[in-house]
């Protein structure tokens, strides 16, 4: 049975065919692209599940892009994994700044990539819609709806900001280190301090007034006020 429609916008065609192959093979379905246009007119005709984009394009700068996608109410539930060839910290923070739910850096690995999707997928999944709401102070957080409420009020988060509230949320008032934080959302520690604390300056921002719950445990790392 396919899977999730996964959209591939990479202009090396290398690199497009390898990502391509792998997904296909893991019964994904799979459209791609070589430019931003030709992703713009790939989403309008089948809104994919997932953008593995590509921050090099030739005719607009990926994170552009990328920002544009968020900008949109059609399209800024669409999960994106972006890939990489700077490999730095500041470009890896603007991609997440701007809604983007995880990234690789180039040279990768397909099974590395296959294993971020997968996890990026499973986040965006519903959980079980039998679970209790969990309520934190201000905070109402519906597993079922992936929705979250601050004193009263939607609050519109990515896949990965959802997940971090979630792993606070689920203990407060224990501290939990980055490393702890990047565990549990990507099963690994790859994931920077600095991409870590960028998540965190998200959440507050659109949490409100209710973001001041989220303290920082200075030379350890965050917890959510009981």
């Amino acid at each position: 049975m396919p899977r999730e429609r996964i959209l591939i916008v990479e202009d090396e065609e290398d690199i497009r065919e390898l990502v391509r192959y792998n997904l296909a093979k893991e019964q994904y379905q799979v459209a791609v692209a070589a430019t931003a246009e030709e992703a713009r007119r790939a989403v309008e005709a089948a809104p994919p599940e997932l953008i593995v984009l590509d921050l090099m394009l030739p005719d607009q700068d990926g994170l552009d892009f990328c920002r544009r996608l968020k900008a949109q109410p059609a399209t800024a539930g669409i999960p994106i994994v972006m890939l990489t060839a700077k490999g730095e910290e500041a470009d890896i923070v603007a991609g997440l700044e701007m809604g983007a739910d995880d990234y690789v850096t180039k040279p990768f690995s397909p099974r590395v990539l296959l294993a971020r999707i997968r996890a990026v997928l499973r986040r965006d999944r519903e959980p079980a819609a039998g679970e209790a709401p969990l309520r934190v102070g201000e905070l109402t957080i519906h597993l079922g709806r992936h929705e979250v409420l601050a004193a009263g009020e939607p609050a519109a988060l990515t896949a990965t900001e959802f997940r971090v509230l979630l792993v606070l949320a689920r203990r407060p008032g224990w501290v939990f280190t980055r490393g702890q934080i990047a565990g549990e959302i990507h099963g690994d520690d790859v994931v920077t301090d600095r991409a870590i604390d960028v998540q965190i300056v998200g959440l507050r921002k659109k949490l409100g007034a209710a973001g001041r719950q989220i303290e920082t445990i200075r030379g350890v790392g965050y917890r959510l006020r009981e």
